[in-house]
């Protein structure tokens, strides 16, 4: 069947927008062809530095015919019904059928060849594309990311003609003024030949195109510039550093990627590698290079030129090394700077006049109120409260960094560093977390020269030396931890009871002045502060209740709904339902169900680490066939006294035994449930799930025995009455371990 193929060449695209545009012109076009009755075989989209290219395979030669009848309003109905169904099938009245008072329209229209049909959807996708940022040029009113050089558009190996910011001629096989399709296409700007080349199909078009210097294929790019960086770091003894994010960005920004190996003056090596190399990648875009022997930085890198160049690129590299030299040379402007007066008194003094939000306060506000946390979640985890109060303290003070006001990517990094070095304060003093006296006013470092000498460190007297300065350099520079689903979770203690309150007071903050997540937008980060907490919770095996690890936090800011117990409890059970929502994502992601979570948040628990392990219980447990009769019971129980609750009040206290006529099958259950009762409580006290579920799978048999074997809804009230009783009980004993009721099936 016929291919079309549709390329958008244009002015350089953001490397970041690319893969986007790709997937949107797939689904744009997509969703015009299908709303036009075509079908294909295979669609795909390409992205590249100058171009988007769509392929679409088994495409027919014209929509199919529509012969249908549609069902309208009653000859009854009142006019503007009969409008409406007019303007919905582009009939007249008179075209109507009547049967049986009802109108009906016969629709008959034979099938638009598909030339005609992409014509019309290029033309709409280009004028809707939802690029981020885009602009117009020249006289016309198109808008797109870049100014649009052409449009190749062919279909069956023909031109589909339409001219887009003109005036298509539907009715002529040429299309008039504004910018042309064609089949016309053209090369890498430096590489390729200086004339443009037709193409046929997409085959042709991307055999031209690799033959002109243009990959086309984002990962035929990545694994270019993946095995030529490689070789060339393996020849000279070094290995690359890895980098996927660095990766899919430079493979947005060379159609013919070439990667060069660069050498970097060692000097700088003796800054912090994830100075190095944020300056590599941020700036220059380069990858870093290491030492396969040490894992340690080597003084090389690579870079990834548009261009093959004569000299084998040695002109570019020692190019690419005098720009590196002089951003990692304002670096170390920075690191020196910071080093030498920025201590931690003096930024956290800066703190104060930076605006954190403006309904929650300043930043130092936000500080008190985490190293407040900090020190109630101490004990929890294991810390030290005085040591978990300091860390938090500092944690935020290297934003008031030069270097992470020039690299906000390394806030918590650098402040870890500094935490290691013995900083002169004011007054003479030295060492890490002293209060600066209140008579002495902060280094002025904003008008310090720029590369003047590092001042000699003065020995620091502090009593925090050894094991406790690591302690709490470790958790300023982690703190922030996980930041995502593959980041790592801190394990050590201090760290732990830092990272929570940090993200504790994130959450709880922007609940309460009603600034919660909604639909795809999460300006905060909120969802990602609640998943931290949950793998920090989980993976340390913290046993603590959310309300208790909120409780404090909440007392710190006004309730938005007033000052009474009431809106407090609102914003607790808000916050608590956004815990589970974000639980069952994690759960759901290992394989669990989740209306299981929902479940074992129905009994109130919110202690993150038990609620998992019911939830892995419960799962296995309703896995075997025990569970999954049982769950039918329990549901069957449930509706008998949904039923009856509608009727009047469920019968409430002992289940009788040994009654006169009394079914052997209502004895047996009747037993079953207080043997299960006692064995559940036991089972819950020690956290023994399992064996909570082996408990409650006993009572399998005699349930399904009762419901096979007894009428509930009894002619005898009092045998009515206590059937009742004992289903209630049933229903209560299983309701100890999950609410049942919330599960599916």
């Amino acid at each position: 069947m016929p291919q079309l193929l549709l390329e958008i060449l244009s002015e350089e695209i953001p490397a970041r927008m690319q893969a986007q545009g790709a997937r949107d012109l797939e689904r744009m076009v997509g969703e015009r062809l299908k709303a036009a009755g075509l079908t294909w075989d295979a669609m795909t989209a390409y992205a590249g530095p100058r171009r988007l290219t769509l392929v679409v395979e088994g495409l027919p030669a014209a929509t199919p015919d529509r012969d249908e009848e549609l069902k309208g309003p009653k000859t009854s109905a009142p006019d503007q019904a009969v409008e409406g169904f007019l303007r919905k099938t582009g009939l007249t009245r008179d075209a109507l059928e009547e049967r049986d008072g009802v109108l009906f329209a016969r629709i008959s229209q034979k099938g638009r060849e598909t030339p005609q049909v992409v014509a019309e959807t290029v033309d709409a996708v280009i004028r809707a594309f939802p690029w981020p940022k885009s602009m117009r040029w020249g006289s016309g009113t198109l808008r797109w990311v870049r100014p649009i050089k052409r449009i190749l558009a062919l279909f069956d190996g023909r031109v589909v003609p339409f001219a887009v910011d003109g005036i298509a001629s539907a009715a002529s096989s040429e299309a008039v003024s504004g910018l042309k399709s064609g089949d016309v296409t053209e090369g890498h700007r430096f590489l390729g030949s200086v004339a443009p080349f037709t193409v046929r199909d997409f085959a042709d078009y991307r055999q031209k195109l690799e033959r002109e210097f243009v990959l086309i294929d984002a990962a035929d790019r990545r694994l270019r510039i993946l095995e030529a960086a490689k070789a060339a770091c393996a020849a000279k003894g070094l290995a690359l550093v890895d980098d996927d994010g660095l990766l899919d960005e430079v493979a947005g920004l060379a159609e013919w990627p070439t990667p060069i190996l660069g050498d970097m003056d060692p000097q700088f090596l003796d800054l912090p590698p994830e100075v190095v190399r944020l300056s590599m990648k941020v700036h220059q875009k380069y990858f870093a290079v290491r030492d396969p022997a040490t894992h340690a930085l080597a003084p090389h890198f690579v870079v990834v030129a548009n261009v093959e160049a004569s000299d084998g690129g040695k002109a570019l590299a020692a190019g690419n090394s005098r720009v590196l030299s002089a951003r990692l040379n304002d670096a170390r402007f920075f690191w020196d700077e910071d080093r030498k007066a920025g201590n931690f008194d003096a930024w956290l003094k800066k703190l104060q006049g930076v605006t954190f939000h403006a309904k929650l306060g300043t930043m130092h506000d936000r500080v008190e109120r985490i190293a407040a946390l900090a020190r109630e979640i101490a004990p929890l985890v294991g810390a030290d409260p005085d040591e978990a109060y300091e860390a938090a303290r500092l944690a935020k003070a290297d934003l008031a960094s030069g270097m992470v006001g020039e690299f906000p990517e390394l806030q918590g990094v650098m402040g870890g560093y500094y935490a290691r070095e013995p900083f002169p304060l004011e007054g003479g003093r030295a060492g890490l977390g002293v209060e600066a006296s209140t008579t002495s006013a902060a280094p002025d470092v904003s008008n310090t020269e720029r590369g003047s000498p590092a001042a000699t460190p003065i020995p620091d007297p502090s009593p925090l030396q050894g094991e406790g300065r690591d302690r709490m350099a470790d958790a300023i520079r982690d703190h922030y931890k996980p930041q995502g689903p593959a980041d790592t979770v801190p394990t050590a203690p201090l760290t732990v009871a830092v990272a929570l309150a940090d993200k504790l007071d994130t959450l709880v903050g922007f609940f309460a002045i009603d600034e919660k997540p909604t639909g795809s937008k999460d300006p905060f980060a909120l969802r990602r502060a609640a998943l931290g907490v949950i793998r920090l919770v989980l993976e340390n095996d913290v046993r603590a209740r959310l309300r208790d690890l909120t409780a404090t936090q909440a007392d710190q800011y006004p309730r938005r709904l007033g000052d009474g117990d009431a809106a407090g409890a609102a914003e607790d059970i808000e916050l608590l339902l956004f815990f589970a929502d974000r639980l069952k994502v994690l759960l759901r992601d290992q394989g669990q169900r989740h209306d299981l979570v929902d479940a074992v948040f129905a009994l109130g628990d919110d202690d993150l680490v038990r609620i998992v392990r019911r939830v892995e219980a419960l799962g296995a447990f309703l896995a075997t066939d025990d569970g999954a009769n049982l769950l039918a019971g329990y549901k069957r129980a449930s509706n008998i006294l949904r039923a009856e609750a509608r009727k009047g009040d469920i019968p409430e206290g002992m289940v009788e035994t040994g009654l006169p006529g009394q079914p052997e099958a209502e004895t047996t259950l009747a037993f079953a449930v207080a043997a299960a009762r006692t064995a559940v409580d036991e089972a819950l006290a020690r956290e023994d799930f399992a064996a909570a579920m082996t408990a409650l799978a006993r009572l399998r048999a005699p349930v399904d025995a009762f419901f096979e074997e007894v009428l509930v809804n009894s002619d005898v009230p009092a045998e009515r009455d206590n059937r009742l009783k004992l289903l209630g009980q049933v229903r209560a004993v299983m309701g100890q371990v999950a609410d049942f009721g919330q599960i599916a099936g």
